[in-house]
């Protein structure tokens, strides 16, 4: 009989079965890991506050292990996950943020933006991958003060793009004119994305940025803000030294109304 078959044997006490599955979470066995997780999941809230004590674990493993289980509970793990976001441990804290993220439930927005905070860079960095799942525009402001920290400045700005939200085009700007490359990548795709003016004359500078993607970023959102008076900006790209830039300038240039021969 296999280590997993025996655990499907019915215990006296449900105690005695989640302490048993507790225990197999920390088995060297992945399958058998797995096996618990899956199990402990559907014994549902019952399970949760030893779970949860299990994410302070100092193997990595038996963390996202029990992380696990607590996902495959549900909905109903989110407000416990919410009060593990306060937990002395920066383990628990980033386990549980990480958690609300795979979880994607929205009630965890608030608590994931004070997180961002978090003494741990871990913890910050696990707030921001779960806010990016979320994708709550509620959560711009947040992220847009994050944009300071150093740690989270390129995650942060990704995400920004990804959601999209025209609070975030002053912050946007600044990055895109700063010192970050990845930073001004980000900016550059998700000033387009948004779709607001105010990006035109910034986009139009970052056109001469030493990095080749900026450069096509730039390029690609000014198309999509069909900023015509950029034309004049584009067409030195079109020598550029990068074949990528060139392509992406010659359709930009097209979309705003340009034709070879055509003067500017």
């Amino acid at each position: 009989m296999s280590d997993a078959e025996g655990m499907d044997r019915p215990s006296d006490q449900p105690g005695d079965r989640i302490d048993q599955l507790l225990s197999a979470l920390k088995d060297d066995n992945e399958a058998l890991r797995d096996h618990a997780a899956v199990s402990l999941g559907q014994m549902g809230l019952e399970a949760l506050p030893k779970l949860i004590g299990m994410l302070a674990d100092e193997d990595v493993v038996i963390r996202e292990a029990a992380m696990s289980a607590i996902v495959r509970i549900g909905p109903a793990s989110v407000e416990p996950l919410i009060e593990a976001l306060g937990d002395d441990e920066w383990a628990v804290r980033e386990q549980a943020a990480a958690a609300l993220g795979k979880l994607k439930d929205p009630r965890g927005v608030d608590s994931l933006i004070g997180a961002l905070k978090d003494k741990d860079g871990a913890v910050r960095t696990a707030a921001v991958w779960a806010l990016e799942r979320i994708g709550d525009p509620r959560a711009v402001p947040g992220l847009v003060e994050a944009l300071s920290d150093g740690t989270l400045r390129e995650d942060v700005a990704r995400v920004l793009k990804k959601i999209g939200d025209v609070r975030a085009v002053e912050a946007l700007i600044e990055g895109l004119l700063g010192p970050n490359w990845m930073v001004r990548r980000h900016a550059a795709e998700a000033l387009g994305k948004i779709g607001d003016p105010r990006g035109v004359d910034p986009l139009m500078e970052a056109l001469k940025d030493e990095d080749w993607l900026v450069r096509r970023n730039a390029a690609e959102s000014l198309a999509r803000l069909g900023a015509a008076r950029a034309v004049e900006s584009l067409l030195p790209l079109l020598e550029d030294e990068n074949e990528m830039v060139q392509e992406t300038v010659e359709g930009a240039l097209a979309s705003l109304g340009w034709k070879p021969g055509a003067g500017t």
